[in-house]
């Protein structure tokens, strides 16, 4: 029975390895649960309004992120970036509670792909398709659905 048991768990393992997400393409929701600022629609959408304006992370911060994730900058999984789980064109925070290294390199998800669907919500939500609220929560919670249901 015990024998049996391990088999079915190693074959639950190499299958969410094969067929799932990997561990680089989705964030430890426990230590980066995404968090948005309390920016308006209107704001977001003005033609005055630049992510380059929020974007206030520091070195250490970044630091910080690699180390709550057991990383050090420049080692594998790397080459990768300190991402914003719920992007500044969303409204998103620069507090560690939004933040998570992500991979340039993983396939078929990451920091690139994730670049393309930002850009999408944010139109999405600037044309009134989409509520800002749900555009927040759908990318935090799984933006890798949020691709396969907006961008692709």
């Amino acid at each position: 029975m015990i024998h049996s048991t391990r088999i079915f768990i190693l074959l639950v393992m190499c299958c969410t390895c094969v067929c799932g997400a990997n561990a680089n393409d989705l964030p430890d929701h426990m230590l980066t649960p995404g968090l948005a600022t309390n920016i308006t629609r209107d704001k977001l959408c003005a033609k005055t309004f630049h992510t380059r304006d929020e974007r206030f992370v520091s070195e250490k911060t970044k630091a910080r992120v690699y180390n709550s994730y057991h990383m050090r900058r420049g080692v594998s999984p790397c080459p990768c970036e300190v991402d914003h789980l719920v992007s500044l064109e969303l409204g998103g925070s620069n507090d560690e509670r939004n933040l998570w290294p992500q991979s340039y390199v993983t396939r078929p998800w990451n920091a690139h792909v994730k670049d393309e669907l930002e850009n999408v919500l944010h139109k999405l939500v600037c044309s009134g398709e989409i509520i800002l609220d749900k555009a927040q929560h759908g990318i935090a919670n799984d933006w890798i659905g949020m691709y396969k249901r907006y961008v692709r």
